[in-house]
């Protein structure tokens, strides 16, 4: 960097590389690469600051002051900063436009220390001329939406570190509470116990296809539907409560609910009778496009347009705006510039002509409460957009949808309205006994498309309806080619995509939609969540977790709460309120004297977590079903437990869930069947000729096992897992027999050692174990070798000589087998065009086109999931790139720094810990643990403690094991 040149630090590599290419000589642009540093954890705490910042890496006693520290990843870059910093004679901070934007300038600042001037540059796109605009309108860090960021961290620590601890004790090891993701689990954990309480209602109506002449005498034929019976209307779905029943405004209507008999009856009465149109009404039709994007419309309408999830739709965002595609992506408002609208507006007459165009230019106005980020909508990045066609070699594929769609969007906004009309003809026909009956038909047409010829859909007529009436009017008679009885059944509430639910968080003012993806993100990680194709059902563990926070810590997770701590984080972000008062009240609770009113009186978090008081664990894990049967949420995972029918000792009946089975799919009739056919006691297969001992099929905590119970001992039965390919309900008493023999003896033979001269028996076994099939060799002399085999079947046909040539061959690691042929084809990926496969894993079965794989989620089922959804997760994988692997260096990094000395004490406890971690993050309990490593649970649960406060390691939820 030469003398007198001026620094400029953006927050990604990407960005700086587009940035620097537009300033040109005398600007050096260099990446922060995010935050540079963060709240400390209290293992990163210095010995003699522990007492004010040990437990919250914050001293609520002075203030809410934060403790801040470098990240061991962040001391490189820090470096880099600071040594361009001594050359440079100004500095310019150019972060994102946002509260965590102007965090990281802040941040910046602190750490740095510049004895320059010191400008903040914003814009709102990267293009040339606005990277120029903002050179020169510089201003300053701006305090107070520093404040507000630093109180919504603080914020978050103190709610995570207080709550998650009550979960780790009460539910289950490695959870958390966060004060968003708490909410949007609990508004899905309502939404399926809506669907859980619903209760189907069925009603029928009358489906007539009526024809009339068209305009040049052509018959038409179209559909009308019955909407009243002798005077009295049909019943719809909207007539009905959740409980299945007439609302009392439908039966005070006098609403008549239709059964399949009365359908039948009236469809034959009607079936040769006249339709005589009685009226028609006609109005005319019109619809508006919507504002431009903001960033929750762009999640939601790229989830719903283009199916992409909230994380894929940010970070293809993310990309386009670092660029130089888009504008900002996280943004509240719907504002256009004068610039923007101009170039909208080109686009719009150069693709389409002038007649498209509004009257005049469109400004729309933003309605979100407490809108802030941005001062401009998501739009094409220039004054001049560039045509998606003109980018498809350029851009990959999810980005240049999401770049389509916004292009779509921003033009639609200016684009004239899309005009028609609609037509609504009503039919009386005579039913002999039944009376008189009323059917409707609608109709819309689409005269001028206006802004749906961007969107695509200029084709497709109105909003819900393609149909167009023929020319009718009152008084004429038409035929019906058909009459037929219809039935019907009302649905539950329909479960939430990722895409309503980032509708419903914006709707209750929950959080910002800048961090929707990463909420949804977290929830899922955790486990609260599943994805089943695109909705999202919550796991039993996320019902014990919000069953927990909403009675002991109601406030927490109600939904007007957190929306007023969004709203109080604005007032400290426009200079109306301090983070410290803000977070004094929040923690310590507001008393009589410093309320403004008596709604503002309350308790703070600090006294409510030490008055909590005792937790009933079991209460608090249980979720009722009903006739005595409950979900219980376990150690290892959820389970039934039946308390009326109990067994021949007097304790309950129990029974696994599958994991495919949605919680309001678990009905009491479901869960009979399951607990009667996986809890009613063994299955006896038959006798075991050999020792006459009694063959059974039992259902244990890791899944289900072969016992041989020898009559008259006393001893541990002899057990076998089940093969892959074996299920409960086709195994047979020659299949147990077969898996009790194991291990097989495939060879023994004679061998000399080369070494001693002495001769011993070496045998060769097949047996299949936690890893899958394997033989092993055992010599004479105590040592034994082993090799896997390819699959479970060539346990009872592997050959001697075929053993020998496998222990012949030099032994590989396990991810050196030979490949097993894939489980399933499923076609092209319309994405890569390359053949996508299911295929069987180490860690289980597993999605893959040969260049990414995507570990299949526990909710598919490989012989099931469509192909459809298997590409949509292999795109989620490919956008989210390579996972990082933790605690792992490359070569390159050990290489660059000395070699440490550490005691061989000392290595070998690194290397267990980094053992334990390893099988923890395979959701494995302590005592498994301890079995594989040699150790002893309370070890391992040091380890783990260790590696939480030392490293921040946080465990994933203990699943059970799928195999005995």
């Amino acid at each position: 960097m030469t003398a007198g040149s001026k620094l400029v630090i953006v927050e990604s590599p990407a960005k700086a590389k587009k940035i620097g290419g537009y300033l040109g000589d005398g600007y050096t642009v260099l990446a922060s690469v995010g935050h540079i540093r963060d709240l400390a954890q209290p293992s990163q705490v210095p010995a003699d600051q522990k007492a004010r910042f040990g437990k919250f890496g914050v001293d609520v006693d002075d203030g809410f002051k934060p403790y801040y520290v470098v990240g061991a990843d962040k001391k490189k870059t820090v470096a880099e900063l600071r040594a361009a910093l001594k050359d440079a004679d100004e500095l310019f901070l150019a972060t994102d436009e946002d509260r965590e934007g102007e965090a990281i300038a802040w941040h910046l600042v602190q750490t740095l220390k510049p004895k320059v001037p010191v400008k903040r540059m914003v814009f709102h796109e990267i293009t040339p001329e606005a990277i120029r605009a903002s050179l020169e309108h510089t201003r300053e860090v701006d305090g107070h939406m520093v404040d507000a960021q630093e109180t919504r961290r603080v914020l978050d620590r103190l709610y995570g570190y207080e709550l998650s601890p009550v979960l780790w004790r009460k539910v289950g090891p490695g959870l958390s509470a966060g004060r968003v993701q708490s909410v949007a689990t609990r508004l899905i954990v309502e939404r399926e116990r809506e669907r859980m309480a619903f209760v189907r209602a069925p009603y029928w109506d009358v489906v007539a296809q009526l024809q009339a002449p068209d305009a040049l005498g052509a018959d038409v034929a179209f559909d009308a539907r019955l909407t009243a019976v002798d005077g009295h209307r049909v019943a719809g779905s909207k007539d009905f409560t959740s409980r299945g029943e007439l609302t009392e405004a439908a039966r005070r209507d006098g609403v008549r609910q239709l059964g399949q008999a009365d359908a039948d009856a009236i469809a034959a009465a009607l079936a040769s009778a006249p339709f005589r149109v009685a009226d028609v009404e006609e109005k005319p039709y019109r619809r508006r496009p919507q504002p431009p994007f903001t960033t929750s419309t762009m999640q939601q309408a790229a989830g719903n347009r283009l199916g992409m999830s909230s994380r894929q739709t940010m970070r293809a965002a993310q990309t386009l705006y670092e660029n130089g595609y888009i504008t900002y992506m996280r943004t509240d408002s719907v504002t256009l510039s004068q610039e923007a609208i101009h170039a909208a507006r080109e686009s719009v007459a150069r693709e389409f002509g002038e007649r498209y165009l509004s009257d005049g230019p469109k400004q729309y106005a933003t309605k979100t409460a407490g809108a802030q980020e941005a001062h401009e909508c998501i739009r094409p990045a220039g004054s001049h957009f560039r045509d998606p066609a003109q980018l498809a070699g350029s851009l990959p594929p999810d980005q240049l949808r999401l770049y389509t769609l916004i292009w779509q969007r921003t033009l639609a906004s200016q684009m004239a309205d899309a005009t028609g009309s609609t037509a609504t003809a009503r039919f009386v026909a005579d039913a002999g006994d039944r009376g008189e009956t009323t059917f409707q038909a609608s109709g819309t047409v689409i005269e001028f498309p206006g802004f749906l010829r961007v969107l695509g859909e200029h084709r497709k007529g109105a909003k819900d309806d393609e149909t167009s009436l023929p020319p009718m009017a009152a008084g004429d008679v038409l035929q019906a080619r058909d009459v037929k009885a219809d039935g019907h059944e009302t649905q539950p509430p329909a479960r939430y995509t990722e895409a309503s639910l980032v509708k419903t968080l914006e709707a209750k003012e929950i959080g910002r939609p800048s961090t929707y993806a990463s909420i949804i993100s977290t929830i899922i990680d955790r486990k609260y969540v599943y994805e089943r194709g695109r909705a999202l059902i919550p796991s039993w563990l996320a019902f014990a977790v919000t069953k927990l926070l909403e009675t002991k810590f109601p406030k927490y997770v109600d939904y007007q709460f957190t929306a007023d701590m969004e709203n109080g984080l604005d007032e400290i972000a426009h200079g109306r309120d301090t983070g410290r008062d803000w977070l004094t009240a929040f923690y310590f609770g507001t008393g009589k004297d410093a309320a403004k009113n008596a709604d503002e009186v309350h308790e703070g978090l600090q006294q409510q977590v030490a008055q909590l008081g005792e937790i009933d664990a079991r209460a608090i894990n249980t979720i009722e079903i009903g006739d005595g049967i409950n979900v219980r949420v376990g150690r290892y995972g959820p389970y039934l437990e039946d308390t009326k029918h109990l067994d021949d000792k007097g304790n309950p009946k129990h029974a696994s869930i599958p994991d495919t089975l949605a919680p309001d799919e678990l009905t009491v009739a479901e869960a009979h069947r399951l607990i009667d056919e996986n809890a009613g006691g063994p299955r006896v297969l038959g006798t075991d000729p050999a020792t006459g001992g009694t063959v059974e099929l039992r259902n244990g905590r890791f899944g289900p096992y072969i016992a041989l119970v020898e009559p008259g001992s006393d001893a541990r039965p002899k057990m076998a897992s089940l093969f892959k390919s074996m299920t409960p309900e086709t195994i047979t008493l020659a299949d147990a027999l077969r898996l009790l023999s194991l291990p097989r003896l495939v060879a023994s033979y004679d061998e000399t050692d080369d070494k001693t001269g002495e001769t011993g028996t070496t045998k060769i076994l097949a047996n299949n174990g936690r890893y899958g099939p394997y033989l092993t060799r055992e010599r004479a002399d105590g040592l034994s070798e082993t090799r896997s085999l390819e699959n479970e079947d060539m346990i009872f046909t592997v050959t001697e000589q075929q053993a020998r040539d496998l222990f012949a061959q030099p032994k590989y690691g396990r991810g050196r087998r030979a490949a097993k042929p894939p489980l399933r084809e499923l076609g092209n990926d319309p994405t890569t065009n390359k053949p996508v496969t299911i295929k069987e894993g180490f860690y289980g079965a597993y999605i893959t086109d040969g260049e990414t794989n995507r570990s299949l989620p526990k909710q598919y089922d490989p012989k099931t999931i469509s192909a459809e959804d298997a590409f949509r997760l292999l795109a989620e994988k490919r956008a989210a790139g390579p996972a990082k692997r933790r605690g792992r260096k490359t070569k390159t990094a050990k290489a660059a720094k000395p070699a440490k000395t550490v005691s061989p004490a000392q290595a070998a406890r690194e290397e267990r810990r980094r053992k334990v971690r390893e099988f923890a993050d395979l959701g494995w309990p302590n005592a498994r643990i301890a079995r594989e490593i040699g150790s002893t649970p309370a070890t391992i649960k040091s380890d783990l403690d260790y590696l939480t406060e030392h490293e921040g390691y946080v465990r994933p939820a203990v699943v059970p094991r799928t195999k005995r």
